[in-house]
């Protein structure tokens, strides 16, 4: 840097300290410029923060758009490229009805229907395709030539106006306290001219800007056109898929219901043994809950004579599970137990336990 220029950055250090601490005086611009300050900064937030929303409207999922980001990233790191497209909601979930509809089979109605609706919300993701790239094309590229060329070519010329302001009133500062004895009325002329020239530059800047409506507008009204397309597009398919899911299920309401009769044990020809741990001599379990549906009726077998009546009662003569042609009870185990506590009794499943005293 030469030492005019660092003489210069002094200067402006010296005018900016003194004008927010010491109360100095600066040169004030009218209320047209400081509104046109305004208007500009807000059109300079308004085109940044509207790329990001419209990328999120395009794109909602997160996740997607970070992976998508990462992926970017790593690409022009390795020097690949490699696309990454993004997962249109309408698509994933078409894509889903589509492949459940086909393990159902074609036969059934419901996944006919599935598939249709399927491959609807494929097509709907197709359209949201080609709405992402009209939309980038065609809002947000002009969006981003403005934010990377205009405006960022006003900002630099209201940047270089306020530091030639600075410049200038430090020097005018000085001059009237006649601390700067060495600045001369030639730098005062020069640092005014710079001065009125940047604020030419900055106040021309700022007005094309911001009376560029018809240009605005026009990129507004495209990006408009853009999701009327996709709509009407959808809009139509939704509506032929309403009139095909309606005769799905015209048909299904005419279609005559099969009768259906459940088959039994017999049917499925299932041999069934006391190790299957059934008791066969009842559908009692140990303490009298009954477990499962009733077994088949098989015919009595002829009753066996019962032995001499003792002329005491018998304790086992009111226990349900008493067989006919055994003195003592028993019931049969239906799952194996072992003993965790002294004076318990182990037993397998199916084993007979019979019951000694009561």
């Amino acid at each position: 840097m030469a030492f005019s220029g660092l003489r210069k950055q002094i200067n402006k250090a010296n005018q900016y300290m003194n004008e927010k601490i010491g109360g100095a005086e600066g040169t004030k611009l009218d209320d047209d410029f400081v509104e046109m300050e305004k208007r500009t900064d807000i059109t300079y937030e308004l085109v940044d923060e509207l790329q990001l929303k419209t990328k999120e409207y395009l794109q909602p999922n997160p996740t997607a758009r970070a992976k998508m980001a990462a992926v970017k990233g790593i690409s022009k790191l390795s020097g690949q490229a490699k696309a990454s497209t993004y997962p249109q909601p309408e698509g994933v979930l078409g894509e889903c009805m589509a492949t459940y509809g086909r393990k159902l089979g074609e036969d059934n109605i419901f996944a006919q229907s599935l598939m249709e609706a399927g491959e609807s919300l494929k097509q709907m993701a197709d359209i949201k395709y080609s709405l992402d790239d009209n939309v980038k094309q065609n809002f947000l590229e002009p969006l981003h030539h403005l934010q990377t060329k205009d405006l960022k070519e006003v900002m630099h010329h209201r940047k270089k106006l306020q530091g030639r302001r600075l410049d200038f009133d430090c020097k005018k500062r000085k001059q009237s306290k006649g601390t700067g004895s060495n600045i001369s009325d030639d730098e005062i002329k020069m640092a005014e001219d710079k001065f009125a020239e940047s604020l030419h530059l900055a106040q021309m800047g700022m007005h094309n800007l911001l009376e560029n409506d018809v240009e605005q507008v026009s990129q507004l009204s495209t990006f408009a056109d853009c999701l009327y397309d996709y709509h009407r597009q959808c809009s139509e398919i939704l509506k032929n898929l309403c009139e095909t899911l309606e005769e799905k299920k015209q048909e299904a309401a005419s279609r005559p219901k099969k009768e259906f009769n459940p088959k039994t044990l017999h049917d499925l020809q299932l041999h069934l043994d006391s190790s299957d741990g059934i008791n066969h001599h009842g559908n009692d379990g140990i303490n009298g809950t009954r477990i499962g549906p009733p077994p088949p009726y098989f015919p009595p077998a002829p009753a066996q004579p019962y032995p001499p009546a003792s002329p005491l009662p018998s304790p086992m003569k009111t226990s349900p599970a008493r067989s006919p042609t055994a003195q003592a009870a028993y019931c049969q185990a239906l799952y194996d137990f072992d003993p965790e506590n002294p004076g318990e009794l182990g037993f397998k499943e199916g084993d007979k336990i019979t019951l000694m005293k009561k």
